[in-house]
């Protein structure tokens, strides 16, 4: 089933680069006089903190307080970030069924299968060769499952997103999950379950607010919570008038990280997302974003042996001695790069 009826999609415009040609202009006349050493080195420890090996699938729930907060939009670039740097296998899954744009995001121009499809057939003796037959490829060789066949009504219980996550979760090293806007029953119970979590909100006094009080909910439900948390302060505008220091202070209180994703023209106009006409602060703060929630989904494993993980939901538990999650997709080293996506590295 298309996405868009074939007329519609004649009406997208043409996509723009995230950077006005002035900024790219002046950016590259510095790089003639100016060493990229520190951007380099900042790139290489991204990668690298996105590449720590897992024992068992991470699953990272992106969900917001409210509509408009650049949701899917963040999904959508966490799922391209770790599908470019990751050597394993990566799944976006598409975890709002009301008519989200997670798949429009990721490029895809139908939808075959969806979760609830999905957790009626799901079965123990399938391979990761069988199960990717039900999903939709995108770029960097990530793989997306969507949340309905675009029909009003659909619906994503708890029971089915259980059923598909605890599935999922031995094939994929990464899961990215966009999720319903809180307080859905299946948006706190992926917050719950998951082993990282991104709270999207724009870049707002309002936002803002809103955004600690679900933090301070999070700080009551389990000591782990707040800790395996990031923030990603969307600016939806190029005129913001916010004072970030101040709003990344009231979010970072009680231990959750904060990051921030510039403005972006790309972006801000809809559509697949091309890496390669993102602007170059957008893409290294979505690097750094994927970073930040990687160190802290991976962060759960350190507990001492014998000892479980803080907080660890027993929902879609791996079974005990699996091995590492995931294996190299064919013709795939493993470590996988440290170089940016390529429209930085031609620039």
């Amino acid at each position: 089933m298309p996405l868009v009826t074939p007329e519609l999609a004649a009406a997208e415009g043409r996509s723009r680069h995230g950077d006005t040609l002035a900024r790219r202009t002046a950016r590259a006349l510095r790089s003639l006089v100016a060493s990229a050493a520190r951007d380099t080195a900042a790139v290489t420890e991204a990668a690298r903190a996105i590449q720590q090996p897992v024992t068992t699938g991470r699953q990272i729930a992106v969900t917001s307080i409210r509509g408009g907060s650049g949701k899917s939009t963040v999904a959508a670039l966490l799922g391209l970030t770790y599908a470019h740097y990751r050597p394993d296998p990566v799944l976006a899954v598409e975890a709002d069924p009301a008519l989200g744009t997670l798949p429009r995001r990721l490029g895809a121009t139908e939808v075959r299968w969806s979760v609830p499809d999905l957790a009626r057939i799901v079965d123990p003796s399938m391979r990761i060769t069988d199960l990717t037959g039900y999903l939709l490829p995108f770029e960097g060789g990530g793989w997306l499952l969507p949340g309905s066949q675009g029909s009003v009504g659909a619906q994503i219980d708890v029971g089915t997103y259980r059923t598909v996550m605890a599935a999922v979760r031995r094939y994929f090293g990464t899961t990215v999950v966009d999720c319903e806007s809180l307080p859905a029953e299946v948006a706190r119970t992926a917050l719950v379950t998951g082993q990282a979590r991104v709270l999207t909100t724009p870049a707002t006094v309002e936002g803002v607010a809103a955004t600690r009080t679900v933090l301070d909910w999070l700080g009551k439900v389990h000591r782990s919570m707040l800790p395996t948390t990031v923030v990603a302060l969307v600016r939806t505008s190029p005129d913001a008038a916010l004072d970030q220091a101040r709003a990344v202070a009231q979010l970072e209180t009680g231990g959750a990280a904060v990051t921030v994703l510039p403005y972006d023209r790309h972006l801000a106009a809809g559509g697949a997302v091309r890496t390669e006409l993102l602007g170059r602060a957008t893409r290294e703060a979505a690097a750094l974003l994927a970073a930040a929630v990687m160190d802290r989904a991976v962060s759960r494993e350190r507990a001492p042996a014998g000892q479980a993980p803080a907080g660890q939901a027993p929902a879609g538990q791996a079974p005990a001695g699996q091995a590492r999650a995931g294996q190299a997709p064919a013709g795939r080293a493993p470590g996988g790069p440290t170089q940016p996506f390529a429209g930085e590295r031609a620039r």
